[in-house]
């Protein structure tokens, strides 16, 4: 009984944070029409009236109508009306009960302003930072969790505290320190203040200091320097908290809205999130638009953890060696 509750309880919260994202693909599938109408469920069927004109179908709006006649407006699948005011026989009007999916809405939206460009900054940017939180965050958890130094607890616990600072507080300083600098509006405004990431130091020192002392002295006594015991033997048993770290790296430069805002204003180095916010403000009235620049924006991340949910959960467990 313990386990149906706990995985019943599990299952309900897993729906209660899909049902937005479900939401938010049916709406992005729909024409304006659709939703202006008020069809913004989770239900693809869409109904609508219809008549031929011409040989082509269009969506009707009813005007006046009785038994033998009625006046209707002809729209197509953008809500626009085509032709106004045209009366058509009332047995000629058809109800339409159907599944469609308007996929154009994707590409309608991806042309609406420059995403190709937002993309390419939003990768260049997470690749970067990237590269440069693994380098730094090894080499720093490899110091604190195995190396002997004057203040070593202290400079950790130190850094450590930084992580409770919200990001506004130390924005402004930063602003001025990058304008010093003439970094403003460059890429290295957005790459270099997130090369060192206190969380991935911390996620790294707590898996080095799991590998046995015992392997690494093995290794001194083959001749191996500090440094290559890291490349050696540390680095190939952590793959899986590398792994790891890197999702969480890749995550917060991609969902990263404040600092690139505040720190860049030239269109051509916006990233996805700015773009995104400025696309919201241009498109805010098509709804279906969009939910379909949001949903490709974060079709990455989720191929991203499908890829990497088996690293992280072995990042959770230990190394499985013993002193």
């Amino acid at each position: 009984m313990k386990k149906i509750f706990i995985y019943t309880l599990l299952v309900i919260c897993g729906l209660t944070m899909i049902v937005p994202f479900v939401w938010m693909l049916g709406v992005s599938l729909r024409s304006q029409l659709e939703v202006n109408q008020g069809a913004s469920g989770f239900n693809p069927v869409v109904k609508y009236q219809s008549y031929t004109h011409e040989g082509k179908e269009y969506q009707v709006s009813i005007v006046i109508g009785d038994k033998d006649s009625t006046v209707v407006n002809l729209m197509n699948d953008k809500a626009k009306i085509v032709k106004s005011y045209l009366k058509v026989p009332t047995a000629e009007i058809k109800e339409v009960k159907r599944l469609k999916f308007h996929w154009s809405n994707y590409a309608e939206a991806f042309r609406k302003v420059p995403f190709n460009i937002y993309f390419f900054n939003t990768i260049y940017v997470a690749i970067m930072v990237l590269i440069g939180t693994l380098i730094t965050s090894a080499l720093a958890a490899y110091a604190f969790a195995r190396m002997h130094f004057y203040g070593k607890d202290f400079i950790f616990y130190f850094l450590i505290s930084m992580m409770m600072v919200p990001e506004p507080i130390f924005i402004i300083p930063s602003y001025i320190l990058l304008n010093k600098f003439g970094w403003i509006n460059t890429y290295n405004a957005l790459i270099i203040p997130w090369i060192a990431n206190i969380f991935t130091i911390f996620l790294m020192r707590q898996h080095f200091k799991t590998i046995p002392q015992d392997l690494l002295d093995a290794a001194a006594i083959d001749g191996c320097s500090p440094f290559k015991i890291l490349y050696r033997i540390i680095l190939p048993l952590s793959k899986s908290i590398i792994a790891t770290a890197s999702v969480f790296s890749i995550i917060g430069s991609w969902n990263s809205f404040m600092w690139p805002l505040v720190m860049t204003n030239s269109p051509e180095l916006r990233v996805l999130q700015v773009g995104l916010s400025y696309f919201s403000q241009e498109a805010s009235s098509q709804t279906t638009l969009l939910m379909a620049a949001s949903s490709f924006s974060i079709l990455p991340l989720i191929v991203i953890f499908l890829f990497a949910q088996k690293s992280i959960i072995e990042s959770y467990s230990s190394s499985g060696m013993k002193e």
